[in-house]
């Protein structure tokens, strides 16, 4: 087998030549790894590393048990050269490879082109395109990217109301229902007409993403992952501000906001899922046994997977059905009623990127008989979902009793990122302006609909005036408009009349509740658009229903502690929240304060913030998940998720026959 040119006979003749005299083999069986390189055995008795200068490209690892520093100038992969006599043999795992990559010298090999990579773990023979951020853009007045999305707002506001479609079986279907969502900002105006399915369509759904399965799941990970690349650069280029122009419209996001999330955060999941797959693929077993060969396969799960996708971003519907689908699974995706429009376009990328047809199926519908449908089916394998912690819980119940029935073929996995009722913990030593701008991005960009939202905030007494204060000045500063025609608005509309409703309530009751102080809003229209201004009630008690009441919308409570306190406030923060733990910061400068709040408040939140507002996890930088009545904290934007939707299978190959079945103690 040729080796960069070298006959494979002749690589093993060269590594004969140095045999040691410990009798192991050098060079042990051969086999294909996973992504199809030629892996090796080698016992390098007789072998020391060395650190040698290495190429500024090469890779970090371990070999032979000998640890890499890092990437680049960290520190240089060892070469192997004689070592003392006598000195124990070392057995490692060798991967061949034509690359410009960490090399291992091999005595009797140093006059040739042949290099062999010693790891102690299993390589890919390709390099996916480095992880990185989609840049946000800026879309300042005069600007080009504001030029566009201009235009293509005023392309989609002629052409109201859109049609939506259901997509299965590899084409677009009619549906027998259809309803209107209208637009948050003018709700006397229809944004689109989007179809339900019925249940016979969704049965349909789901039988053609299963005809769809075996070819999916046995292509080649670099073709699937080419797909999402090629996806993302669609994302950020060709539909840009087609997906930001409907986020805006659809959902009532400022321009901002709709860049963060349908632009660049929807390309940041595409990109980097597919390098948290390579990562997932990659880790194979590290040590074995002379004649032995240990290796892991992953599969995908044995059926469907069902990914429901939220409202509030255009990006998480990518991510709920890219993280399985690009570890082979089909997926049945039904998006929120109020983010149908903008999915679509998702969804249509993904085709155009080259996305078989049937392995993900564009079902939107009603949410219980969608729902019934998929959990009566024996090949419901799993669920990805985000979405309010009350309908997660009753979904779980659901699947716990199909297994409690036996319904399914597999226990189901089940990920869930849901509610957060996320704090803001002022300590005396806090910088107060900055806090102050933290909490109100926080608590009032889109209109406080985002699941990471801060809704409570806590502020010790010597510093209440001046938070206070600077809060209100701020919020005063706040501008809220329609987000296609005011772009200079910080706040925009809430995304139904059901939503709106309740706030309203919420804002009513507040406004009569002797118990609590009014510091700013208390107002809301709903005439034109589904409007509510930033609204803060300080309460006299941290107990106060409005300390653990999910709102999802833009108000803020708050409660001011004796500085003596601290301690105490610590534990009145993790006990209520209304059993939520997604996402707290605390404002200090106190490095004691600070460790002090990071521990007490250990399990209040899965992603916890120092100096920094709840809603600041970036994709690839910040993984996103929360426990207790929050999800099962699979962390969004990491490997840990993708992992979830795999069925790994450990295989053992043995080369060398076994001839006796008895063992040394039998004789």
């Amino acid at each position: 087998m040729p080796l960069a040119g070298v006959p494979w006979p002749d690589i093993q003749a060269a590594l004969g030549a140095q045999r040691p005299s410990c009798g192991q083999r050098d060079v042990g069986d051969i086999g294909v790894g996973p992504f199809g390189e030629l892996q090796m055995q080698l016992s390098v008795c007789g072998l020391r590393p060395e650190h040698p200068t290495r190429d500024a490209d090469s890779r970090p690892g371990t070999i032979g048990g000998v640890p890499d520093d890092g990437w680049g100038e960290s520190g240089p992969e060892p070469m192997w050269v004689p070592a003392a006599p006598g000195s124990a043999p070392r057995s490692v795992l060798a991967t061949a490879r034509i690359a410009r990559s960490a090399r291992v010298s091999i005595p009797g090999l140093q006059n040739s082109r042949a290099y062999l990579q010693l790891r102690t773990k299993t390589t890919a023979p390709f390099r996916l395109p480095d992880e990185r951020n989609e840049p946000n853009l800026d879309y300042r007045r005069g600007s080009l990217e504001r030029q566009k999305v201009e235009e293509a707002l005023t392309r989609m506001r002629s052409s109201l109301p859109l049609k939506s479609q259901i997509h299965y079986s590899g084409r677009a279907q009619e549906a027998p229902r259809s309803l209107d969502q209208v637009l948050p900002a003018e709700h006397g105006t229809v944004f689109t007409n989007y179809p339900l399915a019925s249940r016979a369509q969704v049965a349909d759904a789901i039988a053609a993403a299963l005809a769809a399965k075996r070819d999916w799941e046995n292509t080649p990970f670099v073709d699937r992952a080419a797909v999402f690349l090629r996806a993302a650069e669609l994302v950020a280029g060709k539909y840009r501000y087609e997906l930001v122009a409907a986020t805006m419209l659809g959902q009532g996001k400022n321009v901002w906001q709709a860049e963060i999330d349908a632009a660049a955060e929807l390309a940041d999941f595409f990109r980097l899922h597919c390098n948290y797959a390579a990562d997932i693929l990659a880790r194979q077993p590290t040590r074995g046994s002379d004649g032995i060969w240990t290796r892991t396969e992953y599969r995908p799960l044995e059926g469907f997977v069902y990914a429901v996708s939220p409202f509030n971003f255009t990006a998480l519907g990518g991510s709920l059905v890219s993280a399985p689908a690009l570890m082979g699974n089909v997926v049945l995706w039904k998006p929120s009623q109020y983010n149908i429009y903008a999915s679509a376009i998702v969804y249509k990328i993904l085709l155009e990127a080259g996305l078989p047809q049937d392995v993900i199926q564009f079902v939107p519908g009603d949410a219980v008989e969608v729902t019934d449908e998929v959990l009566a089916h024996r090949d419901f394998a799993g669920l990805n979902f985000i979405g309010s912690s009350d309908v997660f819980r009753s979904i779980y119940a659901r699947i716990g009793q199909g297994i409690g029935n036996k319904t399914y073929r597999e226990f189901p996995r089940v990920v869930g990122e849901t509610s957060g009722k996320n704090f803001h913990l002022l300590h005396p030593s806090a910088d107060i302006p900055s806090a102050v701008n933290h909490t109100i991005r926080g608590a009032f960009e889109y209109q406080g609909q985002k699941c990471s939202a801060t809704s409570r905030v806590y502020v010790p007494q010597s510093r209440a005036a001046e938070f206070i204060s600077g809060l209100k000045a701020g919020v005063e500063k706040i501008t809220i408009g329609s987000p296609e025609k005011e772009f200079e608005a910080f706040m925009g509309p809430v995304i139904h009349k059901n939503s709106f409703d309740k706030i309203k309530s919420i804002i009513d009751a507040g406004n009569k509740d002797p118990s609590l102080k009014l510091l700013a809003g208390g107002t809301y229209d709903g005439s034109v658009g589904y409007y509510v201004n930033p609204t803060v009630y300080q309460a006299q008690s941290p107990d106060h229903k409005l300390f653990n009441q999910e709102i999802f919308g833009p108000v803020l409570a708050l409660y001011v502690y004796k500085d003596e306190d601290w301690s105490s406030m610590l534990k009145s923060v993790d006990e209520n929240g209304g059993g939520l733990a997604l996402t707290g910061a605390v404002f200090a400068t106190d490095r004691k304060a600070i460790r002090e709040a990071e521990d007490t408040l250990r399990y209040s939140s899965g992603n916890f913030y120092i100096n920094c507002k709840t809603t600041a996890a970036l994709i690839g930088q910040q993984t996103f998940g929360g426990a207790r009545a929050s999800g099962t904290n699979d962390k969004a934007g990491s490997p840990d998720v993708l992992r979830r939707f795999t069925s790994p299978r450990t295989i053992k190959e043995e080369f060398s026959p076994l001839d006796r079945f008895t063992y040394p103690s039998n004789e």
